[in-house]
């Protein structure tokens, strides 16, 4: 999937399908994630296939993700801490999020010359990942774009009383983007949670996607769904 969002030339993304692959059984068949306890060999090739694929240029840097802050310079070198974001203002450094439920967003300056990515389940959003992100690009959130990439919708998400608290303790979208449901639990609505992140910011432009990782298997890996399975990602660069 390419995003649509109007970023200028400079700027390439893109979201993996789990099509295409050799990985076998829950895996099957793009997997992208190497921690998951997929074949390695499997996971290489995977990934070679992406980089011919798509004519990137260059491996992309796959991060530790650990629901953590920690944004990740790619122009400084390969990370080697864990982090759950990164950022490149040099041309051909590849970012990489990987998902199965969790959002990736991605953020680019409009001219062209800073693209982010990061990786936001709740935890993150509520610690602000994405705060923590646009602080490492230093461009003044009036000049940035935003694309919500696929994650976990909102029909299927339920979650407990304590992740509602963590935004409303915030002050944030609490009422509106957490559903009761007979469970007394709640459906939360993940990705309007990560809007209201980005336009409190003060980004104004911001797209997403409405695909919905739990729901569409043919398309994508769920944790939520499957348990055991594979990772997607989403990669941006600056060609």
């Amino acid at each position: 999937m390419t995003p649509d969002w109007p970023v200028p030339p400079t700027v390439r993304a893109l979201s993996t399908w789990r099509g295409g692959g050799v990985s076998r059984g829950p895996y099957a068949s793009l997997n992208l994630g190497d921690h998951v306890g997929d074949d390695p060999d499997a996971v290489a090739s995977n990934r070679r296939a992406v980089r011919d694929a798509a004519g990137l240029p260059a491996e992309p840097v796959w991060l530790r993700q650990v629901h953590g802050l920690r944004v990740a310079d790619l122009d400084a070198g390969t990370p080697d801490a864990p982090a759950d974001a990164a950022i490149t203002r040099r041309r051909g450094r590849v970012a990489a999020i990987l998902t199965a439920d969790c959002l990736p967003v991605l953020i680019a300056a409009e001219d062209g010359t800073a693209v982010a990515a990061a990786h936001a389940g709740w935890r993150g959003l509520a610690a602000g990942v994405l705060e923590a992100t646009v602080r490492a690009l230093g461009v003044p959130p009036p000049r940035l774009l935003a694309w919500i990439g696929p994650g976990i919708g909102r029909k299927h998400y339920e979650v407990g009383p304590e992740v509602r608290a963590a935004f409303a303790s915030q002050g944030s979208a609490a009422e509106w983007a957490f559903r009761p449901n007979a469970r007394g639990r709640y459906l939360a609505d993940l990705p309007a949670l990560a809007r209201d992140r980005l336009e409190a910011l003060g980004i104004e432009r911001v797209g997403a996607t409405a695909d919905c990782t739990y729901s569409d298997a043919n398309r994508y890996f769920s944790h939520r769904r499957d348990g055991h399975c594979g990772r997607q990602a989403t990669l941006i660069w600056l060609d």
